[in-house]
Parts: C-alpha cells; structure tokens; sequence
C-alpha cells in the first residue's frame, strides 16, 4: 500500500474515518479515505439540491427525473441520496408495481400520468414507462405489437410532456455482467436485503444479452427527435451517486446564491 499523506492520515484519524473502519469486517485504509471524501462532497452538493428545490417551489416549476438501469445498478440508491435532505411535502418517489387488469386495459401511458408532479413538486420515478422499451420484452410481458407502438410514441409522449411545461431529466445506470453477480449475490446473503431480488432479477443475468439488444434500440429511438438519456457509470456506486446529482443540478436551473 501507498505511504498515507499527513491529509489522509487526518481522514482516518476523524469520528467518520474510525467509524468507517470499525464497521467494516476488512481493513482497508483507500476504500475509507475514498468514503470519507464521498461524504464531504455529498454534502456539499446535498446542500444545492436544498437550494435547487426551494427554486422549484417559489416558481412552481414541475419537474420528472427517470432512473432507468438494470437490476441492481443503484437506481434507489441514488434517489435516496438525492432525496434525503431536501423537503419531503415536495417531492414524491413513484416505484409502480405490475399494472392491475384495469390498467392493462387502459392507454399505456395513463397510470404513469396520474403520477405527475403539481407546481413546485419532483417527481422521481424509479424505473418508469421504459419497462416497456427493455424490461416487457426481454421478459415476455408485452407483445411485439405492444412493444411497436410504445416506441413509436414515447418521443412525442415526451415532447408533449416538456411542450406542457414539465421539466424531464432521464438518467440511466450503467453496471457491468460481473458487478451485477455481485450485487445480486450481497442481496441474497444479506436478510435485510432479500426482500430487493425478484423473479424478474433472478433472470437477469441469463438474460443479460437480450437486455443489452433492448438497451441499445430505446437509446437509439431517442435520436428520432426524443429526448436523451444521461448513462452513468455506476460500478462504484458512490462516484455514480455524486454524478447522479450533478447531472440534476446542471439540468434544472436555480438560484446557486440563495440563502438556505
């Protein structure tokens, strides 16, 4: 291991630094610094997204953020590091299960409408209509028919989202086959955790290819005039949550001199 600066020394040496090693089963001194400065800059940009809402709030903005990715990429995670600090009465977190026999009959964009956000309100949908474009086909939950016609209209579905004034942010998560084995394997042995896996998951690595395919066309159909999706990089899941925020604090505008 690399000599340790007198700057990380103090790192280690904090309530933070010792905390972090006396929770871990394994010493190891780089994983804690990296922690350590994660917490600093989280709380930093944790900070501005306090700002960013209170801007939301006093315009009456509404705003949409998607996280899409495969299983186990950290979608919730970084949802509950964006959300843990700023003002719950103004945002929601929508995680729709399967739709009803009601829903199945209705348009297939209805029940994610009846989520939209009000004036001065976030909405934070983990996972969203693109189960359709990904999650539906590889699994066999739509027909091809079914799956034609969602990604002939999701571009103007979202043209008409943003043409009504609703500010959408799209981010995906990106995790490698071997990282997804991993996470999946913590779940499982993990009895607070367990509760994370579904059949859907279970498949997911014998279905990773097919996932892949479906990947590629919904980001391909977003250069038919759609609107792009922000992919991150979310092997580390702690560089993915600070960019995850970054990203949202670059895509809607606020008042970064506001007192809070």
């Amino acid at each position: 291991m690399e000599k340790l600066s007198e700057k990380d020394l103090k790192k280690l040496n904090s309530n933070k630094g010792l905390l972090s090693i006396l929770m871990n089963d394994t010493i190891n001194l780089p994983k804690t610094i990296r922690y350590i400065d994660y917490e600093k800059q989280l709380k930093v940009l944790q900070i501005e997204l306090i700002r960013q809402q209170a801007c939301i709030i006093d315009k009456n903005m509404r705003v949409i953020v998607l996280f899409e990715g495969r299983d186990a990429a950290g979608k919730g995670g970084s949802i509950r590091r964006i959300t843990e600090r700023i003002n719950p009465r103004h945002f929601r977190i929508v995680a729709l299960p399967k739709p009803t026999i009601v829903e199945k009959s209705q348009w297939y964009f209805q029940r994610y409408i009846q989520q939209f956000p009000k004036a001065g309100e976030i909405v934070f949908f983990d996972r969203s209509w693109y189960n359709r474009a990904v999650v539906e086909p590889v699994n066999g939950f739509c027909t091809n028919e079914e799956y034609r016609i969602f990604m002939k209209q999701v571009n103007d579905f979202e043209r008409m989202i943003t043409e009504s004034g609703i500010l959408l942010v799209k981010i995906y998560m990106s995790i490698s086959k071997k990282e997804q084995a991993k996470r999946f394997e913590d779940i499982k042995n993990d009895p607070l955790k367990q509760w994370k896996m579904s059949k859907v998951d279970e498949r997911a690595q014998e279905l990773w290819d097919s996932y892949t395919f479906y990947k590629n066309k919904m980001f391909e159909n977003t250069k038919n005039g759609g609107i792009p999706f922000k992919v991150i990089k979310a092997n580390r899941k702690t560089d993915a949550r600070i960019e995850a925020v970054q990203h949202l604090l670059k895509s809607i505008p606020y008042d970064k001199n506001r007192e809070i």
